[in-house]
């Protein structure tokens, strides 16, 4: 697995005057991000002081802003660790970012393309497909089976 970058929360904005900013969360949750000292922002570091849930999300301090203003001034920039700093998963596990990008054969061996996205609409996840041609489908998790080489999908949802 190459060691791309791996988008745990985006800033929506400033938190008050001293420098605090809302966090858009794309993990578990406020907790999860104390596990990492920093996080990249748009080829700049920042050092994680401190993180509670909040509104829409949470609320983090970091070191390298002092003020509402630079808080500001960092409006959607996303916040990311290397793939290799997520811990290891169990038996069954993924990881969304692990997923895009993975090519796609159906169980009758045609070629269907390649993974351009993970959703989840409450009943489980669901990826999407995009065929060479540029058309997309989706097809439910369970009748896809993770390989080293890519994905193989059951051919009755390669539609």
């Amino acid at each position: 697995m190459t060691d791309k970058p791996v988008t745990l929360a985006a800033i929506i904005g400033a938190h008050g005057v001293a420098g605090e900013v809302r966090l858009k969360l794309f993990g578990e949750g406020a907790e999860s991000l104390k596990s990492y000292k920093s996080f990249d922002a748009g080829g700049r570091a920042l050092t994680l002081k401190s993180v509670r849930p909040g509104p829409n999300g949470a609320v983090a301090r970091f070191a390298e802003i002092g003020d509402r203003s630079a808080a500001e001034a960092l409006r959607g920039t996303e916040l990311t660790v290397p793939r290799s700093a997520l811990p290891p998963l169990g038996e069954g596990e993924y990881y969304h970012a692990d997923l895009i990008g993975l090519p796609c054969v159906s169980s009758e061996g045609e070629t269907l393309g390649t993974i351009v996205a993970v959703e989840n609409f409450g009943a489980g996840d669901i990826i999407e497909i995009e065929r060479p041609t540029g058309k997309r489908f989706m097809a439910p998790m369970h009748v896809v089976a993770l390989g080293d080489d890519g994905a193989v999908v059951d051919a009755a949802f390669a539609v």
